[in-house]
């Protein structure tokens, strides 16, 4: 039987360290010999409750101390890869944060080597195609961002383009002006977090300052007509995650969320996870849900498996490309 939830799709905006659901890291803590405050997986689960956008990322860093080796990275990119694939995804574009990383004394290459594995198995172990975008952490210095992307340089063929996330309000995306000029000579591709909490003035500085060709999240520019009306005429795909919205407090409630007028206003969204272990689902879930809470129709499903696509990084294969768009055009829901 066919469910909405399974209609192919890509996954634009999604955080490999977000996947890491509370089993998996006792059993790397086991492994890696490392203390968590927590008595169980289910202890640890019910501490994923948060007020704000910061409260989540201080136990989202705090847990990575148990990924060490590049078996452990590996790992963590093929449990995901396999509960994606279970949900309908067929591309997967992953983000991960190697300042994080670093700065705890694991050396990029181990970081790059585990995950890069992973993807280079996914599409025959799971049917589905991969890129790896490199994410700068915003509340760090641009000159740590520029550090980054020097020290990468040794493993660009594994990874497609460079994003921007983290603790949003305070730091506006010129501030990482001249790494994205780097990025973009080296050519990458380049993706930025912006009107997640920051104003609708950050989408148009990682539009108009650092060149992005996607924005993730974006939320916040329903509040500028003007910036609508230019998204909407640029096509600029807009990476949307509903259900880290609700738990971070962007959006009171599902119901409330703004994604149905995002489509009804022309803009290109896509439906996304962004962490789904602490925020209650995998695309496909959020797909549910969405449906549920939006009285979304089939046409409209659709046409978001259809956006996912059309925003994903695959001009370098469009036959690829056009296969996955006939899929989503040939799916049928029962």
């Amino acid at each position: 039987m066919n469910l909405p939830e399974d209609l192919p799709k890509a996954e634009l905006h999604l955080h490999i360290e977000g996947t890491l659901e509370p089993e998996l890291a006792f059993a790397l803590a086991a492994r890696n010999g490392v203390d968590l405050p927590y008595a169980s997986a289910e202890e640890l689960r019910r501490a994923y409750r948060f007020d704000d956008l910061q409260s989540f990322l201080d136990l989202y860093y705090a847990l990575m101390a148990v990924l060490r080796t590049a078996d452990d990275f590996a790992e963590l990119a093929d449990a995901y890869l396999a509960r994606a694939a279970a949900q309908g995804v067929r591309h997967a574009e992953i983000f991960f944060d190697p300042q994080a990383h670093t700065d705890r004394g694991v050396p990029l290459g181990t970081v790059v080597e585990g995950l890069a594995g992973a993807l280079e198995r996914s599409e025959e172990r799971h049917g589905v195609t991969t890129q790896l975008i490199m994410c700068f952490l915003r509340d760090r210095s641009a000159e740590s961002a520029r550090e980054t992307l020097d020290a990468a340089r040794p493993y660009l063929d594994r990874i497609a383009g460079v994003g921007l996330d983290s603790a949003e309000v305070g730091h506006p995306p010129a501030k990482f002006r001249e790494v994205y000029e780097a990025a973009g000579a080296l050519g990458l591709r380049r993706v930025a977090h912006a009107g997640e909490e920051g104003p609708p003035s950050y989408v148009r500085e990682a539009l108009d300052v650092l060149g992005v060709e996607r924005i993730d999240h974006g939320l916040r520019a329903m509040e500028d007509p003007e910036l609508v009306r230019r998204l909407v005429r640029d096509r600029v795909p807009l990476t949307l995650c509903p259900l880290s919205n609700v738990r971070l407090r962007a959006v009171d409630l599902l119901e409330d969320h703004p994604l149905k007028a995002m489509m009804d206003a022309g803009l290109l969204v896509t439906v996304n996870s962004d962490d789904p272990a602490y925020f209650g689902g995998y695309v496909g879930d959020t797909f549910h849900a969405v449906r549920e809470a939006l009285a979304l129709t089939e046409d409209d499903l659709r046409r978001l498996a259809r956006n996912s696509f059309e925003a994903a990084f695959l001009d370098h294969d469009e036959d690829l490309r056009a296969r996955y768009l006939a899929e989503v055009d040939a799916y049928t829901f029962d």
